[in-house]
């Protein structure tokens, strides 16, 4: 009768000394992860035939469905093409993967979209806003 007790005195002392020695604080903590806006390299690791640019911290792309589908007019420029990037690595304002330089960009009269015009080779291109949220 006396060894069954050490026994389990023994398994007691046992898991309070695991559990009160263990590192509790690292199971109470919290992680955070950050979402942001996609950048040049993430966007054509996706697609790597896409057509995109940075504009104003922003990454732009053509070719979305949807986006051709709207009737936009267009505004003011706001800027324009200052280098290309083939790489999609180091992807700063105002450079493009695909446009040549010097290629101006503009505004659309109509606001409710984050869409931003080119006009290349007498074709006005629309450029949605990839924003996360």
């Amino acid at each position: 009768m006396g060894r069954p007790k050490l026994i389990c005195s023994v398994i007691i002392f046992v898991l309070l000394t695991t559990v009160g020695c263990s590192n509790s604080e690292s199971l109470s903590k919290t992680e955070v992860h950050k979402t942001g806006n996609p950048n040049a390299k993430e966007i054509l690791t996706l697609d790597q035939e896409a057509d995109i640019f940075q504009f104003e911290g922003i990454i732009y792309k053509t070719g979305i469905d949807w986006v051709e589908e709207l009737t936009l007019t267009k505004d003011a420029q706001v800027g324009e093409i200052l280098s290309r990037n083939d790489t999609g690595t180091n992807f700063a304002d105002g450079m493009s993967n695909k446009l040549p330089v010097g290629t101006k960009i503009y505004s659309t009269k109509e606001k409710e979209v984050p869409i931003l015009l080119v006009e290349f080779e007498g074709e006005i291109l629309k450029y949605y806003a990839l924003v996360e949220g």
